[in-house]
């Protein structure tokens, strides 16, 4: 019971009843239009946990996004979405380990709970464009290889991941707008897949939702930085 109140406590009232609803949608999503993959399911209830932890920059968020990634990635190749199985797989699982330990070795204040969040010079946020369209062009070559369904639509998806994930790693406010992004793609990738099964309109649904949490992230990771901001400026000079 101690333990229940604890992460009760931890949460905002918003983002309760913003994870129960997202919770509902999902589970009313799969009994209506799915009933049979179990493993989607399951990355979408764990998917939506780990971005409610990630927008409050507990590092246990990025913990659940490794398993996300890998769920994905198996529900990719099974519909021959390559671009989004490699990118899951090779990229998004390894980055949120990366990011991981990046996040554990900058908490703020010693909260373990909250990491602190970093900003980016101008010249490191070119570099990372540039880095994304070199990742782009090569993806798109390798996935018209390997005869990747929507190849254009999953290749865009490459660049929005690859940029999110770079700024999740970097701790970046902006890395939740990134993934919004991504989820707005992912949204018309697989509504596409859904001309050849139906079930997949709950993974449509599923993006919807996490497309509606990485909004609320951004919102709080801005408010979290301006906070750290505040908090720092009002301790006193090392010297004194």
């Amino acid at each position: 019971m101690k333990a229940l109140k604890t992460v009760v406590n931890y949460f905002s009232k918003f983002e309760l009843l913003l994870w129960c609803a997202s919770v509902v949608l999902i589970v009313v999503s799969f009994c209506v239009f799915d009933r049979q993959n179990y493993i989607a399911f399951s990355a979408s209830l764990i998917g939506v946990t780990s971005l409610i932890l990630c927008a409050k920059g507990n590092p246990l968020g990025q913990v659940l996004m490794v398993v996300f990634s890998v769920l994905y990635g198996i529900i990719s190749y099974n519909s021959a979405y390559y671009g989004e199985m490699i990118t899951y797989l090779g990229m998004s699982a390894p980055m949120a380990i990366f990011a991981l330990f990046a996040w554990l070795r900058n908490p703020y204040k010693n909260r373990r709970s909250e990491v602190r969040v970093n900003r980016l010079k101008w010249r490191e946020i070119v570099f990372a464009l540039l880095l994304t369209a070199g990742v782009t062009v090569a993806f798109y070559y390798i996935l018209r290889e390997l005869g990747t369904a929507n190849l254009l639509t999953s290749t865009v998806s490459v660049a929005t991941s690859f940029f999110a994930v770079y700024l999740t790693f970097r701790r970046c406010a902006y890395f939740p707008l990134a993934y919004a992004a991504n989820d707005l793609v992912l949204i018309v990738l697989w509504s596409m897949a859904t001309h050849g099964d139906k079930s997949y309109v709950s993974v449509i649904i599923c993006f919807v939702v996490f497309l509606v949490n990485d909004l609320y992230g951004f919102f709080n990771w801005l408010r979290m930085q301006k906070r750290q901001k505040e908090q720092d400026a009002e301790l006193p000079p090392e010297n004194e």
